[in-house]
């Protein structure tokens, strides 16, 4: 017989189990936060702003030199990432950060302009701070001997205020994916449990699943225990009346 579901016992299940799926959202929400506040690094975020520039300005300026310059900016992120620039800037900041460590720090953002942005994240927003700068100054002294051009020059350096924020984590949307996945959880748990329990509890589960019609109910035997318990001693004492 082909089984079907309706959305009454949808419904019925969820609300069966809403203290399952209740309990599991809030385990989850709570070791979000718990991850969140006492145990995750915080990771700071600083920039500095290069301009890709002539190094003189000449009276006819025109369009193509501006696209030229902007073109230039790829160029310069394969530059400022490569071992030609980072190893110097390794060297001058004595070793404190290896070529690797900081080629997975830096990354360049750009648009459609003659300014790029050096980016670094650290778990130290003035250490992250040294470190833009100090990218910034190397590359702007080493470029014109790498490509032959003077035409970067350092817009605004990098500068970690008091009151900096981390990037990493947040709190906020981490308890609030947590709790989303755990009500998930919750509810797949809720069905997988009901899929599994095969017991029958009613009249309409044994007509559900055997398709054999219901002729009585048995009552309660605990019931009727308890009654004929509690019975038992008053006939006892009137049945000790008669014999007297």
């Amino acid at each position: 017989m082909e089984e079907t579901i309706s959305l009454k016992e949808l419904f019925d299940t969820l609300r069966k189990r809403l203290s399952l799926i209740l309990v599991l959202a809030f385990i989850f929400a709570g070791g979000s936060a718990v991850y969140s506040f006492f145990i995750a690094t915080p990771v700071y975020q600083v920039s500095t702003d290069m301009l890709v520039n002539r190094s003189q300005v000449a009276e006819n300026y025109n369009s193509n030199e501006l696209n030229t310059n902007i073109q230039f900016i790829n160029t310069y992120s394969d530059v400022i990432k490569s071992s030609a620039i980072l190893d110097i800037v390794s060297e001058e900041l004595n070793g404190e950060y290896t070529t690797n460590q900081l080629k997975n720090m830096l990354s360049i953002k750009s648009g459609q302009s003659q300014v790029f942005t050096i980016v670094i994240k650290d778990e130290s927003a003035q250490n992250a701070a040294i470190v833009a700068n100090k990218i910034a100054e190397v590359f702007q002294r080493e470029i014109p001997n790498i490509m032959n051009v003077d035409n970067v020059s350092i817009l605004e350096k990098a500068v970690a205020t008091d009151n900096i924020s981390p990037i990493q984590p947040k709190p906020t949307l981490n308890i609030a994916i947590a709790l989303v996945v755990g009500l998930m959880a919750g509810v797949g748990l809720a069905f997988l449990l009901e899929y599994l329990d095969n017991t029958m509890k009613t009249e309409q589960d044994i007509d559900q699943h055997l398709g054999i019609p219901v002729l009585g109910v048995i009552m309660n035997f605990e019931v009727e225990q308890t009654v004929e318990a509690e019975a038992a001693p008053t006939l006892s004492r009137s049945a000790r009346g008669e014999r007297r």
